[in-house]
């Protein structure tokens, strides 16, 4: 089906003069383009503008930024973003999706259009944007994909400052989740690497269409220097790696097969002031950056 041409706005008469879409709005541009939300792609649409607008507050977007945006869909945090940002960039895997977009926020926010660069790709195998570099990270994440997105995008593009990103409520949690905590391991550990990673609040699953069977949550990660390591990012996330593959026995036996010998992994541990008895859960990405570094500055 195709998307209504320009100047056929029949579709938005009832939107909100704030230039965001309702959730009527949604249903009918989905009907119109012929969308029927994918599992295969992890759809769920958000149909709620105020939430729309608190994801915009919490990731304190302004003038300043180059977002970019991973999955926007039918558009509805893409117009909140473009009321604030310099410029967005929005990545969609959906061709239909994609080429719908520019005539819905030319529809809606006409001065703001040419603020929008729509990338047609799989996120994960981006490796270039358009427009300047991207600053934030802001977007609703299928489910499936959400770690990952977070950790290459992170690892790509390093102008990349804050991501706001709505995701799982356990996904949330195990991104932001702490040393000791039940959530805790290696999605907290790599986002670490990156930033300072914290839940930034609950997401109601009502707010979707079609409505999930969990609820979702905001997790906020604002980058820092990653820790002071003679060791790669690569190495110290293959000992992280090595460490909770598994997780309930000590580290010196956890990283036996990591660094060759259960002597080696105590030597490693020992050197960079780790207890062997100690378990990967309780340690902080410092610690395992040190643990890398003193393996590595041994074994060359």
């Amino acid at each position: 089906m195709c998307f209504p041409r320009p100047g056929s706005l029949d579709w938005v008469t009832d939107a909100p003069s704030t230039g965001l879409l309702g959730a009527g709005q949604i249903r009918e541009l989905a009907t119109r383009l012929g969308i029927r939300p994918t599992k295969q792609w992890g759809q769920n649409f958000v149909v709620d503008a105020n939430t729309v607008r608190r994801i915009v507050r919490i990731a304190e977007v302004s003038e300043d930024d180059a977002v970019v945006e991973v999955g926007p869909g039918l558009g509805s945090l893409t117009l909140g973003l473009l009321e604030v940002a310099g410029h967005v960039t929005a990545v969609e895997v959906d061709p239909t999706l994609a080429a719908a977009l520019p005539e819905t926020v030319t529809a809606l926010q006409p001065d703001r259009a040419g603020r929008l660069d729509i990338v047609h790709a799989d996120a994960l195998q981006v490796t270039d944007l358009p427009g300047p570099p991207p600053t934030a990270l802001v977007a609703n994440l299928p489910y499936n994909i959400s770690v990952p997105v977070v950790l290459t995008f992170l690892k790509r593009f390093e102008s990349l400052q804050r991501v706001l990103v709505m995701v799982q409520l356990e996904v949330a949690e195990r991104l932001a989740a702490t040393p000791g905590s039940k959530a805790y391991g290696v999605p907290s550990l790599k986002a670490a690497w990156y930033g300072h990673a914290q839940l930034a609040g609950h997401v109601s699953r009502s707010i979707f269409w079609p409505v999930p069977n969990v609820d979702s949550g905001l997790v906020s990660i604002v980058r820092r220097d990653p820790p002071q390591t003679s060791a790669t990012r690569a190495q110290v996330f293959a000992c992280i790696d090595a460490a909770f593959l598994q997780r309930r026995k000590t580290l010196r036996a956890a990283l036996k097969g990591w660094a060759g010998s259960a002597d080696a992994a105590e030597a490693a541990l020992v050197g960079a002031g780790v207890d062997p008895k100690a378990r990967g859960e309780q340690l902080t990405i410092d610690e395992f950056a040190a643990i890398a570094g003193a393996f590595h500055a041994a074994h060359g």
